[in-house]
């Protein structure tokens, strides 16, 4: 089979396009067809060696693959050769066939495309996660979504006004704001343009209820500073390159909590609740509430093109890698 190989750790260019042979599924796994698969900013990290878990060299990265399922470990009863699933991993995803394990992989709708899919586990699943278990997102709030312009920026702005929060959507660029409009935002901040905390005054008087953050950066700060009482502020991952630093004194005036979210580690702690997010995601999607934008899908060979996009924060939406 085919698959993107990083060989050596580094930057997206130097990424192979290889024959492998295919993977053979362990107990509690499946062997996936993948038909597509999302590129998320944390595939940019893996090859460089700067993600929290790293494989061994060589490997193909890509952690959020659809397709069909084509063989099943020992043990796997609860799915059947052929069914359309979406599943995910830390890395392996770039590639024709996947193992993934049995509990991360979940029933794709009928009528759902599989590039639509391979868009949709990882970012939704994420902000799912943040804004309902770890921020405790209430209806009528006010949520700040910080590089609302990409994947899980778009996810965040779409599960914000399903839950029915105001939602102010801060990216860089004019294009990608008139995307956040169009999945719902109510406001917008163009923060290459406009002083972030000063648009804030203007927009939130009473101060943002909750923010998601995974920019990292200077705007991480400037954004804790607008909190409102009890704010809660959500810690996603640093895309601007940068880990804030940001005085405790803040939170303690404004009895405001600086929470963390790693959807990885909840997905090994907790797949019931897991399984039972993807099953509000799918209905909220079916009922036309998320729409995952997918604005570009690569070929493989395309992959180091498609990682650099993502690295360099190009991306509007979210983007694919075709396997066939």
């Amino acid at each position: 089979m085919k698959a993107v190989v990083c060989k050596q750790w580094g930057l997206p260019e130097l990424l192979d396009v290889a024959d492998i042979s295919p993977p053979i599924p362990g107990p509690g796994q499946v062997l996936i067809e993948v038909h597509a698969a999302g590129v998320n900013f944390p595939d940019t990290l893996i090859i460089q060696r700067k993600y929290q878990v790293q494989p061994e060299l060589p490997f193909s990265p890509g952690g959020e693959v659809a397709g069909r399922v084509k063989a099943l470990g020992l043990g796997v009863s609860n799915w059947n050769v052929g069914d359309r699933v979406v599943g995910s991993a830390t890395f392996g995803g770039f590639a024709q066939e996947a193992v993934i394990e049995a509990e991360r992989v979940v029933p794709i709708p009928e009528g759902m495309d599989y590039s639509v899919a391979a868009a949709f586990v990882l970012a939704y699943g994420t902000t799912l996660h943040a804004l309902k278990d770890r921020g405790r997102l209430k209806s009528n709030e006010t949520l700040l979504v910080l590089g609302a312009g990409g994947g899980v920026g778009i996810a965040a702005v779409e599960i914000g006004k399903a839950m029915g929060a105001r939602v102010i959507a801060a990216a860089s660029d004019s294009g990608k704001l008139e995307l956040c409009i169009a999945h719902g935002a109510d406001a917008v901040i163009n923060y290459t343009t406009e002083d972030l905390r000063e648009r804030l005054k203007e927009l939130a008087p009473n101060g943002i209820d909750v923010t998601l953050d995974p920019i990292g950066g200077e705007r991480s700060e400037a954004a804790f500073r607008c909190m409102a009482w009890e704010g809660r502020h959500l810690v996603v991952g640093f895309a601007a390159g940068e880990v804030p630093k940001i005085a405790l004194n803040l939170p303690l005036l404004k009895g405001a909590s600086i929470v963390g979210v790693y959807w990885g580690n909840f997905l090994r702690r907790d797949a019931e609740t897991t399984r039972a997010h993807m099953r509000d995601l799918f209905a909220l999607h079916a009922s036309g509430s998320v729409r995952p934008p997918v604005t570009r899908s690569y070929r493989m060979e395309e992959a180091g093109q498609a990682l650099r996009d993502v690295m360099e924060r190009r991306v509007k939406g979210k983007v694919v890698i075709l396997t066939r």
